[in-house]
């Protein structure tokens, strides 16, 4: 028989079927659970998919809608420079044909200028006169225009000037034109008579068409919009397409509130736009003009782009979702095969601790060792490769085990536990760290990166001494001003911010002097830049002697320096440095060249009285060391802000007559030169006048000076050439008999521009002959011991030029310097004419000048005569020609005064 089962064997046997069926069920979940893991992280693979797709999308839109806006913007400021542009050049045709008209005391005829082509056919504008009793007199609309339309008082053009206390632009709303039938805008400006009243006004009609006939179809496609609408909300000029809106369209029926000067809007479909469509609106305020510049671009065009790569990108991602789903149960079941590739991943450890041993990183596994309260104290090492010890001078069995307290001192042992600290924190820690041996043989900078995982740090460190020893020896390098070994300009921007908030924290000043060297460029431009660089080393040693030892010394280029001085109590501190700065310059520099006296300009600003940040303390000691050059040189000045406010005005003014320049608002009148014995005019001079924006008409008094001492004085002379030679060639080409027209020529034009090269380009140019052209130059400049000068004005001569002598008796003139460059023409400065008749010393002066002049073969010229008397007097010395306001003012280059310049005057007896 069999031999009975005890309840002991069935317990265990029992036990044993569970414990075989447990594991049986779990090795069936884990294999169940692989592809659902798998399958799930494709489906959270497709949403994240689908919503950064979505957001990406969103974020495209949005980008686009603010380019649009962006773009909207800029073409609303082009367009608004292009208005501006052609409403200045509206503005000072109508400036023209005002002054001409009033001088030729209403003889202009506008039908002249029609048939002579001043005005073409296909011009975009017409130009009428107005009477005060608003008839049209005359305009360039054709013969039966003043039949038509006689009487224009009751346009809006006539009226508001009747009553106006002044001269303004008048700008109308879009109208048709009476005389054309064509969409227009009039302009006009008031006619004043001699004696002040209201004379009439003298007008200008624009095509509608004009002020958009800039509209780019490739920007703004067929749906796009640009358009002027003045700051009443009223439509002057519009466009969209092809499509330009006439006087009873308006594509805008209710404007929006444009309170701002310039920016840009979207404005949905019906809100805005009488066509419905909606766009993204631009508009720009012009400066000096009651206008708005507004463009817009249809967001169906703008946007069509985005529209198709979004629907591209749609259809992508929708292929995308089916393939993550197919390569996720895939991924499944390659998962199932994971657990045979176990030995492969064995070996590819170790292949990766032979590749470790075989880096030039240091390798490291660390433990935390913790206290009894469970705060971590030190670190243990638990492995490292060969190069991870060599760091540490220690082979791999001695540094294994050793704690990290042992590796370092106390400071470096501080930096490396806050390090492993924070990646046991954070997971990871990367950085640079300045690591010390305990008895500190070794000094290292070192690049660790730890990463925490299951209890212990993976740490990598490289060395990095020698690339940190080499970054701070260019920082060095860069901060230092090789000639002078002083701190450069960099070093300054790095340091005086930082001096600045100390000054702050500390409640002391702190004084900035800014130095420029006197009598370099001399002992630059006669020595040498040898010794140019000697007198630089001579005063970087100087001025380190004269500064107190904590005082900061510092090479901004050039010849400027900077002193900077800290912790002072009250600012005659920073003027003891100046003083003494002073006197160490008072001494001779002995170069190898000889001795140069070299002297100091000192501009002084102190924080916080002067400014608060390091940038206005520079700028304000900058200003301060230009007003101790205004003041002579060789001293020191505080900063002052109303020298300020007068450089800023002068750069402001300066900065107008650039722009002036620019936009050529100069025009030129005329004064004859009268030869005594005929009364002819033998020549004309040209003088500049500047018709400002809002000061009116300026004299050369108001601006020459500005322009010589800026240099803007070399444009503004090309652009009188340019001028002047034009005028003759307008003058020859009517059928006048035209005199040579002399032209004023500055010493800086003659260093700074090939001069006579400018002149012979533009008589070239226009075809006239260059002995009509005549050069005035000063005393001044006629002295200039240059052979550039020398140069050009034979070069002039030998074009056919004449060559006069302006102002003469002003300066310091040569006999054999008017003599060896053969002048024809003196013109003996006003000073002298006032004089005749007064003395009897002024009458033989003036005797002596002519006398003189006759001898070397030069005719003479009075200048500034206003009396008959001083003419008498002329007459008797033997005086060729005069000038002045006895004979004539300064006219305005008109048909009737170009008549008059070929007629014998009338010569007062």
């Amino acid at each position: 028989m069999d031999k009975p089962i005890t309840s002991s064997e069935g317990v265990n046997g029992e036990s044993s079927r569970r414990r075989r069926l447990r594991s049986r069920t779990g090795a069936v979940s884990r294999v169940l659970y692989i592809p659902v893991i798998w399958l799930g992280i494709g489906i959270v693979v497709v949403a994240v998919g689908w919503i950064s797709l979505l957001s990406m999308l969103s974020a495209e839109r949005r980008q686009a809608e603010n380019s649009a806006l962006v773009e909207a913007g800029i073409l609303a400021r082009g367009y608004a420079g292009h208005l501006a542009r052609t409403l200045d050049t509206v503005d000072q045709l109508l400036m023209v044909l005002k002054l001409q008209w009033e001088n030729s005391e209403g003889k202009l005829r506008l039908e002249d200028y029609k048939n002579r082509g001043v005005f073409p056919e296909a011009a975009p504008f017409n130009v009428s006169i107005v009477s005060r009793d608003g008839i049209r007199l005359t305009s360039t609309f054709g013969p039966n225009v003043e039949r038509s339309s006689p009487d224009v008082s009751d346009r809006p053009y006539y009226m508001a000037h009747v009553n106006a206390p002044g001269d303004f632009l008048f700008m109308g709303l879009p109208t048709w034109g009476r005389a054309t039938g064509n969409a227009v805008i009039q302009f006009s400006r008031r006619l004043t008579s001699r004696s002040g009243a209201f004379d009439g006004v003298v007008l200008l009609t624009v095509k509608l068409e004009f002020f958009t006939a800039n509209y780019d179809t490739v920007t703004l496609g067929e749906h796009g919009f640009i358009g002027a609408i003045g700051t009443d909300g009223l439509v002057r000029a519009a466009r969209t397409g092809a499509t330009v809106y006439d006087p009873a369209t308006n594509p805008i029926p209710a404007a929006p509130d444009f309170s701002i000067a310039a920016g840009s809007r979207y404005f949905a479909e019906n809100t805005m736009f009488r066509d419905g469509r909606s766009r993204y609106v631009g508009w720009q305020q012009l400066s000096g003009y009651d206008l708005i510049a507004l463009t817009a671009l249809d967001e169906q065009t703008f946007m069509a782009p985005y529209g198709q790569r979004r629907t591209s990108l749609i259809k992508t991602a929708v292929s995308l979702t089916f393939v993550v789903l197919l390569l996720a149960c895939a991924a499944a079941l390659v998962a199932l095969r994971m657990a045979a590739r176990k030995r492969q991943l064995e070996m590819a450890q170790s292949t990766y601790r032979i590749a470790t041993e075989a880096g030039s990183e240091g390798f490291y596994i660390a433990r935390p060792i913790a206290d009894e309260s469970g705060r971590i104290v030190d670190f243990e090492a638990l492995d490292c490769n060969r190069r991870g010890a060599g760091l540490f001078q220690l082979r791999q069995e001695e540094f294994i085990g050793s704690k990290l307290s042992y590796l370092h001192d106390p400071v470096s042992f501080h930096r490396a536990y806050q390090a492993l600290l924070q990646a046991i924190d954070n997971g990871e820690f990367e950085g640079e760290l300045e690591l010390s041996s305990r008895d500190e043989s070794l000094h290292r900078c070192v690049y660790l990166k730890a990463v925490y995982a299951e209890g212990n740090l993976a740490i990598t460190m490289r060395d990095i001494s020698k690339e940190k020893s080499h970054v701070r020896e260019l920082e060095r390098r860069g901060n230092e001003d090789v000639l002078t070994g002083l701190p450069n300009r960099l070093w300054v921007q790095s340091f005086l911010p930082d001096a600045v908030a100390q000054a702050s924290r500390s409640g002391k000043k702190l004084g900035v002097l800014f130095i420029d060297l006197d009598g370099f460029k001399k002992v630059n431009d006669t020595m040498g830049h040898a010794a140019g660089d000697e007198v630089l080393r001579i005063a970087a040693r100087r001025l380190k002697d004269a500064v107190r030892p904590h005082d900061k010394v510092v090479r901004l280029g050039g010849d400027e320096f900077l002193v900077i001085v800290e912790n002072i109590v009250v600012e005659d501190d920073a003027a003891h440095v100046a003083e003494r700065v002073l006197q160490g310059f008072n001494k001779g520099f002995r170069l190898q060249e000889g001795t140069a006296s070299i002297g100091t300009s000192i501009g002084i600003s102190i924080y916080p009285g002067d400014a608060t940040d390091a940038g206005s303390l520079l700028e304000h000691a900058d200003i301060a060391m230009y007003s101790a050059k205004t003041a002579g040189k060789r001293t020191y000045r505080f900063f002052d802000a109303s020298f300020f406010d007068a450089l800023r005005a002068r750069l402001h003014r300066e900065s107008e007559l650039r722009h002036g320049i620019e936009r050529d608002q100069f025009v030129l009148h005329y004064q004859p030169r009268i030869e005594l014995v005929t009364g002819n005019t033998s020549s004309l001079e040209a003088l500049v006048r500047w018709v400002h924006p809002s000061e009116g008409l300026l004299t050369p008094v108001d601006f020459i000076d500005l322009a010589e001492e800026s240099g803007l004085v070399v444009q503004l002379g090309e652009l009188v050439i340019e001028k002047v030679c034009a005028q003759i060639a307008y003058w020859a080409a009517q059928g006048n008999y035209v005199v040579p027209v002399s032209v004023n020529v500055s010493s800086r034009q003659f260093n700074e521009a090939n001069i006579s090269k400018v002149f012979q380009r533009t008589i070239s140019r226009y075809g006239i002959d260059p002995r009509l052209v005549e050069v005035e130059l000063t005393e001044a400049a006629m002295m200039e011991d240059s052979e550039q000068v020398t140069t050009a004005l034979c070069d002039m001569r030998n074009q056919g030029m004449a060559l006069l002598v302006d102002d003469f008796g002003t300066g310091y003139s040569s006999l054999a310097k008017l003599q060896q460059l053969d002048f024809d023409v003196l013109k003996v400065d006003r000073a002298f004419t006032t004089q005749l008749g007064k003395t009897d010393q002024g009458n033989v002066f003036f005797e002596a000048i002519i006398t003189m002049a006759h001898a070397l073969g030069m005719r003479v010229v009075a200048e500034g005569v206003e009396k008959k008397e001083q003419l008498t007097i002329l007459r008797h010395l033997g005086c060729d020609e005069i000038q002045g306001f006895l004979v004539a003012r300064p006219l305005a280059p008109t048909a009737n005064q170009a008549d008059l310049f070929r007629k014998v005057l009338a010569m007062p007896t």
